[in-house]
C-alpha cells in the first residue's frame, strides 16, 4: 500500500478509536447477552478491550464475549475501582461489590480517558466506555 491509499476500514482512526467498554454484570451472564448489550449502547464502534472487575473476568461469558469481539479482558480489583471519581456511582454496587461504580470506573482506569458514553443497562447488563488514549 502506498501512502496515497486510503486506511483500510477496520484500521483505526482519529473518528475511530478503539472504545474501551467498561462492563458491570452478575456472575454467569451470557456471552450472547454481553455482546448484544455492548452493540445496543454503542453500535459498530471500534472496540479495543473489556474491562471490568477483577472477580467478573475470569467469567466464561465475559471471556467468550471478549473472544467474540476479539479484544482482551482488562481486570481491577474493587479497591482500585472505587478510587475512580464517576458521574453516576450507584449504593447498590457499593454494597455489593465493594465500589461505587464499575462499568464507568473500569473504563476510565482502562482508557486512562473520560468517558464518552456513560453507563447504560441493557437486559441487567451496565455498559459504559471510553476512548482509549
Amino acid at each position: 500500500m502506498n501512502s496515497d491509499s486510503a486506511a483500510p476500514e477496520s484500521a483505526p482512526t482519529a473518528e475511530r478509536a478503539p472504545l474501551v467498554v467498561g462492563l458491570g454484570l452478575r456472575p454467569d451472564t451470557s456471552a450472547a447477552r454481553i455482546v448484544a448489550a455492548i452493540r445496543e449502547v454503542l453500535g459498530e464502534c471500534v472496540i479495543g478491550a473489556v474491562a471490568t472487575l477483577d472477580r467478573r473476568a475470569a467469567e466464561p461469558g465475559v471471556r467468550e464475549a471478549a473472544v467474540l469481539l476479539g479484544v482482551p479482558v482488562l481486570a481491577f480489583a474493587a479497591e482500585t475501582l472505587a478510587g475512580v471519581d464517576v458521574p453516576n456511582p450507584g449504593r447498590r454496587t457499593r454494597a455489593a461489590v465493594g465500589t461505587g461504580s464499575v462499568a464507568e470506573a473500569a473504563a476510565i482506569l482502562a482508557a486512562r480517558a473520560p468517558l464518552t458514553h456513560p453507563k447504560r443497562v441493557v437486559d441487567g447488563i451496565v455498559v459504559a466506555a471510553a476512548t482509549r488514549r
